[in-house]
């Protein structure tokens, strides 16, 4: 039986890579765009040739065409990026609507390390995530979150964890902090398989790669035949609280998703421990050759 899904956030980079991945799979395909002043609009020219994807058209403030848009779908994907309006606010308009339209299943926008147990104030985009959720727990629906650590991806750009040309490995506490680590790519397939199971539990934790600081180092030493040194950042309370000064002195305010202080912040989550997945099952829906830390690092040194 095709099951029919409604995709937020489809024209972003994961929401494309998890439309793609469902459609290797039974599945019709809905994605939803908010008005826009373009014509065609994003969403109607990257899918215009697919024909298992309907492109729908609501604005969040409005309930009437939320509703109208969710109509016969089996579960909703959300993969909005964004700020409290977004996270939040969005996806309790997103959630409303399905409710009403009598959508079973709903997956929301986590795709991130375990947000549940952080310390209050320790960072903005995760507690966010947490607020959501307590909503989503209270809906008459059934939820599946994907936990997945960091996107792999990061590592050799936007996370400054590796200084490739000073050859150095930074971290901050402790060098053997356990880090998870899952590519773009296998995070979209997770989810669309997360979609298509009716018995998926209320999270899903996977980890494409467990490493420290310290494997990483290894790693990229043995790769470019080049000694990586670790090199010790601080405590993560002190990286704690330079992110929070790097808020307070942010012109954006809180506007803006990934500032330079929400990435102390993560690394705050994750060298602190308190954001470690404690309950990974990569084999959930079969052995899977998963993409690893080294892979990725490998394909960005060309080697």
């Amino acid at each position: 039986m095709t099951t029919t899904v409604l995709v937020a956030g489809a024209t972003g980079d994961l929401g494309g890579r998890i439309v793609r991945e469902l459609l290797q799979h039974d599945t019709r395909v809905r994605v939803l765009t908010r008005p826009s002043t373009e014509t065609p609009s994003t969403a109607h020219r990257r899918f215009a040739d697919e024909d298992r994807v309907d492109v729908v058209t609501a604005a969040y403030t409005d309930a009437p065409a939320l509703v109208a848009a969710l109509a016969g779908v089996d579960v909703v994907v959300s993969a909005v990026s964004g700020t409290r309006a977004v996270i939040v606010d969005a996806q309790r308009a997103l959630l409303t609507a399905a409710v009403e339209a009598g959508v079973p299943r709903f997956i929301p926008s986590d795709y991130a390390a375990d947000y549940r147990s952080i310390s209050p104030g320790s960072n903005r985009n995760f507690e966010l995530r947490r607020e959501f959720a307590a909503t989503l727990d209270a809906a008459p629906i059934r939820a599946t979150s994907v936990l997945n650590g960091a996107f792999t991806d990061m590592l050799t750009g936007q996370a400054p964890l590796i200084l490739f040309d000073r050859q150095r490995v930074l971290y901050w506490s402790s060098a053997d902090q356990v880090l998870d680590f899952t590519t773009k790519d296998d995070v979209a397939r997770v989810t669309a398989l997360v979609a298509l199971d009716a018995d998926a539990p209320r999270v899903v934790e996977v980890a494409g790669d467990r490493v420290t600081a310290r494997s990483i180092a290894d790693t990229m030493s043995r790769l470019t035949g080049k000694r990586f040194r670790l090199q010790w950042a601080g405590t993560t309370g002190t990286l704690s609280a330079m992110a929070g000064v790097g808020r307070r002195l942010s012109k954006q305010g809180d506007a803006e998703p990934f500032p330079a202080w929400q990435g102390m912040q993560y690394f705050v989550s994750m060298f602190s421990g308190e954001a470690e997945l404690h309950h990974v099952n990569d084999d959930r829906y079969g052995p899977h050759e998963w993409t690893s830390v080294r892979d990725v690092l490998a394909t960005h040194l060309g080697v």
